[in-house]
């Protein structure tokens, strides 16, 4: 079952880095919400440096939201998924299988690019790494959300157009405690450490819940 489970993720790691995967174009689209929209805001550094940390955040969750209906659709049309739900390895683990590979390649990069792209939105020099650290803690959240989205979806043609309206509300709770630590960590009245473990609890149970609906909704679909 550890070579199935390492194998669904090698594929997906290749099929993601590959040219048109989606791991480039997230990181892409992320930094272009980032440079663009200093520039949209003006001058105002104390602005800019304020909702900084809110900037970086919806841009993770639009870059996540890039291409994340292919998770489990491209794996229905080729009949892929009908092969990983006869193999002996569970629906479970391979679904965390394909999820930890979409983070690798979409929450990781743009968590390790946080404090470059800090710079553009004014943050502090102190705050950069707590900032990354916020986004390094809650994106699994993101990509094992989507997932769940992504499997609702994976029979459906036009799928792509409706899993960002189930996934975006029950993101909101992410968002809120990732915004909120990054915020302490540029001088807020609440502890950094309080939201931060929030946030972290959040990915725990997000994996957990994430990948158990995500596997009852593809054998729903079976």
């Amino acid at each position: 079952m550890i070579r199935a489970f390492l194998a669904i993720l090698r594929r997906d790691l290749a099929l993601a880095t590959r040219a048109g995967g989606g791991g480039e174009l997230a990181l892409v689209f992320f930094l272009t919400l980032v440079v663009l929209v200093p520039f949209a805001l003006g001058p105002d550094l104390n602005l800019l440096s304020r909702i900084g940390p809110a900037i970086l955040w919806l841009g993770a969750l639009l870059a996540t939201l890039i291409g994340l209906d292919r998770l489990f659709q491209g794996d229905e049309e080729d009949g892929s998924l009908d092969l990983i739900r006869a193999s002996v390895l569970p629906l479970e683990l391979a679904v965390l299988a394909k999820g930890l590979a979409h983070w690798l390649t979409t929450g990781l990069p743009l968590a390790l690019c946080a404090p470059l792209l800090g710079l553009l939105v004014a943050l502090p020099g102190d705050a950069m790494l707590p900032v990354a650290a916020t986004l390094l803690a809650g994106t699994p959240a993101l990509s094992f959300i989507g997932a769940t989205g992504a499997a609702l979806t994976a029979s459906l043609r036009r799928g792509g157009l409706i899993v960002p309206v189930l996934v975006a509300p029950l993101t909101v709770p992410v968002l809120i405690f990732g915004v909120s630590a990054s915020n302490s960590a540029l001088g807020g009245t609440i502890p950094f450490l309080t939201p931060f473990l929030i946030l972290c609890a959040l990915s725990l149970a997000a994996i957990v819940i994430g990948t158990i609906a995500a596997a009852a909704a593809l054998r729903l679909a079976e």
